[in-house]
């Protein structure tokens, strides 16, 4: 058996795969910072840990795969006419394979930091890997995956016209736009995450969906061009209610990411407040 201190700030019952660890002591450091021993079968952490450590490299490759095969396209003179006014980054699918990249890649230091130093927490790096997770990547991929296919159901001229079929191929219109999400759960699914407070995570959300919008209306104000077309078939009200109600529905993705890991690791990762 294996005893884990776990002192991330959260109130810690610890499960690995479903096997649920017992508490044998817990208490408060002067910081107020809550610590809490549990008990493994160094087995079952074993099998968890090479099990994540391999997904995350797995699906950082895929990443790594897409962001480099999409900077080649940009060079062809034909594909490279879709990104004028503003180039790939003006598009919320390619920020996010990039933000994907950059959070698998925390991943796997993270898994190797671990291993290479015998440490079953790296503090910094584990807590940088959350905020980045729980406030970001899972939310931003989320949204890709229900905003473009809700609005291509409906009418895909709004955000992927027809045209594209011949520049860009099936396999990767699903690779940017469907694999993201099952990603994402996967990985609350195999690991617990630990959310900050719910006000600071909005926060965060919220001031990464302010820095979108700010880029597409700039880009829009110096080219007379609109990132996607929906935004061209919208009355200046109608632009504001957009982006407010795809605020709202970030909201809810996060929400729903916040219960999905209580639902899956009960309190293991729940914030708590420090203790004055």
């Amino acid at each position: 058996m294996l005893e884990v201190s776990i002192p991330e700030g959260c109130v810690t019952q610890l499960s690995f795969s479903g096997l649920a660890c017992h508490r044998t002591s817990a208490g408060s450091t002067p910081e107020g910072s809550y610590f809490e021993t549990v008990t493994v079968p160094w087995s079952e952490l074993a099998m968890t840990r090479t099990s994540t450590c391999i997904y995350h490299f797995f699906v950082l490759s895929w990443y790594i795969f897409l962001n480099f095969y999409i900077s080649q396209q940009v060079k062809d003179r034909r594909k490279s006419e879709v990104f004028l006014n503003g180039g790939q980054w003006k598009y919320l699918t390619f920020l996010n394979l990039f933000l994907q990249a950059i959070f698998y890649g925390v991943a796997c230091l993270e898994d190797v930091l671990k291993r290479a130093k015998g440490k079953k927490d790296i503090k910094l790096i584990t807590a940088f890997r959350d905020l980045l997770f729980t406030t970001l990547a899972f939310p931003i991929s989320a949204f890709v995956f229900l905003s473009f296919w809700i609005l291509f159901l409906y009418d895909r001229e709004l955000v992927y016209p027809e045209a594209l079929d011949d520049i860009f191929p099936v396999w990767l219109n699903h690779a940017m736009h469907t694999s993201t999400l099952p990603f994402s759960l996967a990985e609350g699914i195999l690991r617990p995450h630990c959310y900050p407070l719910r006000r600071k995570g909005l926060a965060l959300l919220a001031a990464a969906s302010l820095a979108y919008v700010s880029r597409v209306l700039w880009i829009y104000s110096e080219t007379g061009t609109w990132v996607y077309p929906v935004f061209a078939k919208l009355s200046p009200v109608g632009l504001a209610a957009f982006f407010s109600l795809s605020y709202v529905f970030s909201v809810g993705i996060y929400l729903f990411g916040e219960k999905l890991n209580h639902w899956k690791w009960g309190d293991t990762m729940q914030p708590r407040k420090k203790s004055k």
